[in-house]
């Protein structure tokens, strides 16, 4: 299976709540959920169960630099919104805005876009544990490290396994294999990081980390999603084969800052 990509949203428009089921579930969403909270994911990660890591104040918020490179805006239709972000990542950064579509004020500059896809599990996903899978801790950040170094899965740095759970599979002595959990708005658990060296795709690895990933998510009582770059057509098929669905499309730019 492909690998995953950095793509994720980073604002929201209001969202009017949904109808729901006699059974509580949310009658008209792909996951049978409440999904409000994945318009804006980083957002409500680091203002939910991700809160600890939060750099930032009620407008704008960050992940430490070691952990993501991810920026969440509460709403772009702040006019004090770019005075904000401005302090928090200072003069002539590199930020990712995920989701905007708009113009920049002057002094910043546009270095990159392109389009991303946003996946939530459905009915038809069968998460399972895997046996061979183990997880990873502090002592692995260097074969982690060198992994998504080889394979470019997305961002990962050194601290980013503190975001959640995960997992890898070894083979003579070696982490060939590894996914985790990366974005946690509440109810929900992003799975992320999914990597196999190329020596070793086609064995279906990538498919079973991602399903041992989603089991423990629904153990705990969150639902999954997923995210990729809009051009990863292989990985978005792949996951749609395993229960997951599109649910959204959104835009992702990179910009910097005034000097």
């Amino acid at each position: 299976m492909p690998q995953t990509s950095p793509a994720a949203p980073s604002h929201s428009a209001p969202t009017a709540s949904r109808p729901t089921n006699g059974d509580g579930t949310d009658r008209g969403t792909l996951s049978g959920g409440d999904e409000s909270a994945l318009d804006n994911a980083p957002w409500h990660s680091l203002t939910g169960p991700h809160a600890r890591f939060a750099i930032g104040g009620d407008l704008v918020r960050r992940y430490p630099d070691d952990v993501a490179p991810f920026v969440a805006v509460r709403t772009w239709s702040d006019p004090h919104v770019w005075d904000a972000l401005l302090d928090l990542v200072g003069p002539g950064a590199e930020v990712g805005l995920s989701g905007y579509d708009g113009d920049v004020p002057a002094g910043w500059e546009f270095t990159g876009s392109g389009a991303g896809v946003q996946l939530v599990q459905t009915p038809a996903l069968s998460p399972r544990p895997d046996d061979e899978a183990v997880e990873l801790d502090a002592r692995d950040v260097d074969d982690m490290l060198q992994l998504v170094a080889r394979n470019q899965p997305g961002p990962f740095r050194p601290r980013t396994y503190e975001l959640g759970r995960y997992i890898g599979i070894h083979r003579g002595g070696r982490l060939i294999a590894m996914a985790g959990e990366r974005l946690h708005p509440e109810g929900w658990t992003e799975i992320s990081a999914v990597a196999v060296d190329a020596e070793h795709r086609r064995q279906g690895l990538a498919s079973r980390l991602v399903l041992d990933a989603a089991f423990h998510i629904q153990q705990r009582g969150d639902r999954a999603l997923m995210h990729a770059a809009a051009t990863n057509t292989g990985a978005i098929a792949a996951y749609e084969r395993l229960g997951f669905a599109l649910r959204r499309r959104n835009r992702f730019a990179s910009v910097r800052t005034p000097s």
